[in-house]
């Protein structure tokens, strides 16, 4: 076939034409993209060629009073692996386990953190051991994703004695990486899980860093260093806090290893919490890294419950020691002295209707004040005084005082005490029935038994309101702006009176074998029934000293602890250990 030498000469400058389009298309996606979108190609180039590594900021360090180290950061190991898929994470995670010990519910954990977030290196082992990195390190080249690095390690110097009241820290787990309060968290990191280290986890997490390592098509590290400039971690700041460490280490040493219960010493003043222990304790530095399962099991089936917090959870009838509640609302209300007699003397019990209300002491105490009463924590005197409150006015005063409210101690989770709401009628016809309850109820109610219990904290700060002008100090580890609450106002005489016969308490009533030789304690007793078992009694006592001026205020309760007058002898140590009287031994003679 032949053509006309005018249609090749069209044809030509078709071509040409197509091929000066083509190549103008070319060169403007070329310029696109090395000249306009150069950095963000560029970028794409080097997020492809490099993987960026977390590095942990050292968390807040966290001192008591004297600058005495609470919590620090030591040396650690982590232990992570880049892969490129979920499946060939698996296979090296189950190549890994046959050089290192890592069960399979550890190798599971991990594809979990890969899933969650696969574009960082996954965690296999938050703490690993020297021994560990060191076989790992010498079998690098078997795998090519390995990365080991220096991570700070929390840690507990006193370990037990702390625990209380500065918890410990742990791997986020999946539920708080959904919860809005852990928004911007990854999979992998750890967080405070309770006390202090939960508390103020905003503060003490500090801001984590990167560092980058280069990486090829396959995902397998190829360089480690030098890759890009490092951004390095910022540490939390430090946590001042309230704690007399030395009178810490005390509390937990009178506690040992037989008491169970609580102790928590605050300036009354300030509510500064001087020291906080719950029995039994444990060692929060087993925690980091993972709570072996052994480990967690023992303590969450051990009766003594050694991860509840029974200073703050622990929810008790506090017995006699809310004596000093009814008196004080009877003394504000001015239905009473402290020189008033009730009708009725104590010769053993109380006569109520139907029924008979024993005193604690079947000999009786006689025509008595009040402020003898308190001394000997009558209660024959204590339910005639309720029945002369009434019931509608006697919880109306203990809410007042705070019986329904927590503390306000800067601890997570703590309890909210148990308490009649101002219907008094509903809230009994609620919890007995319209016809299963009398006005009985306000005998129980006034000695500190029936429908109150109290946690040793909220009975701390209610008698830091009885150790100073009626305000209450809310009680406050970390160092902040002190936060009082007017609870009630008595006359000065009034106070004076009260306190005097607080002392009396220790110096010729139930806690004589409490007393201290130079230095007045005034407190209150209490023996308080234990509705799961009625035959072991929880013993408790809160006091101030010295009366006079008070600098510290202790509540000591003992699960099954028998007499109130046990307690008192715990406290009184405590408050010997911190006024640092000297030494003297306590009087033999019990109340």
């Amino acid at each position: 076939m032949s053509f006309h030498p005018n249609d090749l000469a069209r044809r030509a400058r078709t071509a040409s034409w197509a091929l000066t389009a083509l190549f103008a298309v070319l060169l403007g996606a070329f310029f696109r993209t090395q000249i306009v979108q150069n950095s963000r190609y560029a970028l794409q180039s080097e997020e492809n060629r490099l993987r960026e590594v977390p590095l942990p900021a050292p968390r807040g360090i966290i001192y008591d009073r004297h600058n005495q180290i609470i919590a620090e950061n030591v040396p650690g190991y982590s232990v992570s692996l880049l892969s490129p898929t979920a499946d060939s994470l698996r296979a090296s995670l189950q190549r890994l386990a046959t050089i290192i010990p890592l069960s399979q519910d550890e190798i599971e954990l991990a594809v979990r953190r890969y899933k969650r977030a696969p574009n960082r290196p996954t965690v296999v082992l938050s703490d690993a051991s020297f021994d560990v990195v060191s076989v790992l390190e010498e079998r690098r080249i078997e795998f090519p994703g390995l990365i080991i690095q220096s991570a700070p390690k929390r840690y507990y110097p006193d370990g037990p004695v702390v625990a209380s009241f500065v918890g410990y820290v742990g791997e986020i787990t999946e539920s708080e990486l959904a919860s809005p309060a852990y928004r911007g968290y990854k999979a992998g990191q750890q967080i405070g899980k309770g006390g202090l280290e939960k508390e103020y986890e905003d503060s003490l997490r500090g801001k984590e860093g990167v560092r980058f390592v280069e990486v090829d098509a396959r995902g397998r590290v190829v360089r480690e260093a030098g890759a890009r400039q490092d951004l390095l971690p910022q540490a939390g700041p430090p946590l001042y806090t309230n704690i007399d460490l030395d009178l810490q280490r005390y509390v937990a040493s009178i506690f040992g290893d037989s008491l169970q219960g609580g102790a928590i010493a605050l300036d009354p003043k300030t509510g500064g919490v001087l020291a906080l222990y719950s029995a039994p304790s444990y060692d929060p530095n087993r925690f980091i890294g993972g709570i072996p399962s052994d480990l967690w099991k023992q303590l969450t089936t051990d009766p003594r419950r050694p991860l509840y917090n029974k200073v703050i959870q622990g929810r008790y009838p506090p017995g006699s020691t809310w004596k000093l509640a009814t008196a004080t609302i009877a003394l504000e209300d001015g239905l009473v002295s402290l020189d008033d007699k009730m009708p009725v003397p104590c010769t053993g019990g109380f006569q109520f209707g139907n029924r008979y209300f024993r005193c604690w002491d079947p000999h009786g105490h006689g025509n008595i004040t009040l402020a003898r009463a308190i001394e000997v924590s009558c209660d024959v005197y204590f339910y005639q005084l309720g029945l002369k409150l009434g019931l509608s006015r006697l919880v109306a005063g203990g809410i007042k005082l705070g019986s329904r409210d927590r503390s306000g101690i800067d601890l997570p989770d703590e309890s909210r005490p148990l308490f009649p709401y101002a219907d008094v009628e509903d809230y009994y016809d609620k919890r007995y029935g319209k016809r299963g309850w009398s006005q009985a109820v306000v005998l129980n109610l006034a000695i500190g038994q029936g429908e109150n219990t109290q946690t040793i904290a909220n009975m701390g700060r209610f008698y830091t309101a009885l150790a100073t002008d009626g305000t209450a100090a809310t009680p406050e580890i970390a160092r902040r702006a002190p936060q009082r609450t007017r609870l009630f106002k008595l006359t000065d005489e009034q106070m004076r009176g009260i306190r005097d016969a607080m002392a009396g308490v220790v110096s010729s009533g139930t806690a004589r074998s409490a007393a201290l030789k130079g230095v007045v304690l005034a407190g209150k007793t209490g023996t308080a029934q234990n509705p799961q078992d009625p035959t072991r009694d929880h013993a408790w006592f809160v006091g101030f000293a010295p009366e006079d001026d008070p600098k510290i205020v202790v509540a000591v309760m003992l699960e099954f602890g028998g007499h109130g007058t046990r307690a008192a002898r715990i406290a009184s140590k405590i408050i010997e250990a911190y006024l640092k009287v000297a030494p003297t031994e306590l009087l033999n003679t019990d109340g």
